[in-house]
């Protein structure tokens, strides 16, 4: 990914509206990323990431920069809540369950694009399995020229297979039973789990069979063909390869700072204990293999209303050197964020409602409506951010929602008028706009 730092704000752009400060730090952080990889094995080991701290209310952008930020750098990604983890010893997840997760994200991520690159021989492999049960094996000791025949038969076959002559068929084929791992338990319990599925299919060696048509055999076999031609220990060690590069999204850390009333809560401050280990580096095993920490790159998202950043032990709090400030939406960039971005949610209900065979069309000034409703309901009730745009707007399309096959082959439009007409009397009064908006 040789991106400049503007290229990467340009990039984002196209997603999350304004918070220009923000891009630009995480813009500079992701170059240094791509600057260490171009240095030597010895200067790479010695610097590393600078990890952030965003820190705003929430529906501002946060998670949804470092989502795009991953997907741009087609690096595996994980969300995690910091509230949702336990002091060890307490029940609930432990810290280190975010790793295992990065490396079952990475495991995907690189299956999913061996499988890409490997597309024709998997189909091949499909196909050649379905021509088997559709033409009756020959006999071993069968004559030369049977063989030939035989031969010419079966290409004959995985031709009509190929083009889908013969997808109305039956065959019935044999599938791997899938025996599901719960990747998030600790490794030597995972590995207690497998050898019991190894024992329960030492006993239980039957494939499960399956009449089906040859078109659904060419999905169902998918699977079982990739695994053959995929090399499963490529893909684990370039996905822990990948996982040491990650980028891991802490959100909720203000949840774990012990602020002045809650100083007396133990379990706060020892999340934030064991989290302090993985974030400064360290090695963690998983059931694909031990990664060392020290290259991810984490960052970390709260809002810190009640609490603030220096509230967290100041061990944590020096492993997050890049501060960012992501501010409250006003009424233009709710506007701006109905509008500009790719998939912007207006042209998302626009596209939702196509289906339908109805055209959506939006005036001018009721987008700009909708964006002074949603500013007016953050401020009167809690500030959700870009999220009240969601409530705001099913609340102004429910009626075409529901009646849009009365619609069918015609345009709507969403004029001022009708956004006032929906939404006066709720933005109005504060209570009924804490239910409804």
């Amino acid at each position: 990914m040789n991106l400049t730092p503007k290229d990467i704000v340009a990039y984002l752009d196209e997603y999350v509206v304004g918070q220009k400060n923000a891009k630009k730090t995480i813009a500079i952080a992701l170059r240094n990323r791509y600057r260490r990889l171009k240095l030597t094995k010895e200067w790479q080991d010695d610097i590393l990431p600078k990890n952030i701290l965003m820190i705003g209310p929430t529906g501002v952008g946060k998670t949804e920069i470092a989502r795009r930020m991953a997907k741009m750098m087609k690096v595996p990604f994980v969300k995690v809540e910091a509230s949702k983890y336990t002091e060890v010893g307490f029940v609930g997840r432990d810290v280190e369950s975010m790793i295992r997760d990065l490396v079952n994200n990475a495991i995907n991520l690189v299956r999913k694009e061996m499988q890409e690159n490997s597309k024709e021989k998997i189909q091949e492999e499909v196909i050649n399995e379905i021509t088997k049960k559709l033409l009756p094996p020959l006999p071993k000791n069968a004559p030369e020229n049977k063989q030939v025949e035989y031969k010419h038969s079966f290409e004959k076959m995985k031709e009509k297979v190929k083009k889908g002559d013969v997808d109305h068929l039956k065959i019935t084929i044999e599938l791997d039973e899938d025996m599901a791992m719960d990747d998030s338990l600790p490794p030597d319990m995972v590995k207690a789990q497998e050898s019991i599925v190894k024992i329960i299919g030492v006993f239980n060696k039957n494939k499960e069979k399956k009449e089906v048509t040859v078109k659904e055999a060419k999905e169902l076999l998918q699977k079982q063909a990739a695994d053959k031609i995929i090399n499963k220990e490529d893909v684990k060690k370039e996905a822990l390869k990948r996982a040491a590069n990650g980028i891991i999204f802490i959100d909720e850390i203000d949840k774990i700072a012990a602020t002045g009333n809650t100083r007396q809560d133990p379990s706060k401050e020892g999340v934030q204990r064991d989290l302090l280990p993985i974030v400064e580096g360290c090695t963690v095993n998983t059931k694909h293999g031990y990664i060392n920490t020290d290259h991810i790159l984490f960052i970390a998202a709260g809002a810190f209303h009640v609490s603030k950043p220096s509230d967290l032990i100041p061990e944590l709090q020096g492993r997050f050197p890049l501060r960012v400030e992501l501010n409250s939406l006003d009424e233009e960039a709710l506007y701006k964020i109905l509008t500009t971005p790719k998939h912007s949610l207006i042209k998302q209900y626009q596209k939702l409602l196509e289906v339908e065979k109805v055209e959506l069309i939006f005036e001018e000034e009721a987008l700009r409506e909708i964006a002074k409703s949603a500013f007016l309901a953050n401020e009167k009730t809690e500030d959700i951010g870009a999220r009240r745009l969601h409530t705001v707007i099913e609340k102004v399309l429910e009626e075409i929602n529901f009646n849009a096959d009365e619609y069918s082959g015609r345009e709507f439009v969403v004029t001022k008028a009708y956004v006032n007409e929906k939404l006066d009397d709720i933005v109005e009064n504060e209570e009924i706009a804490k239910y409804i908006l």
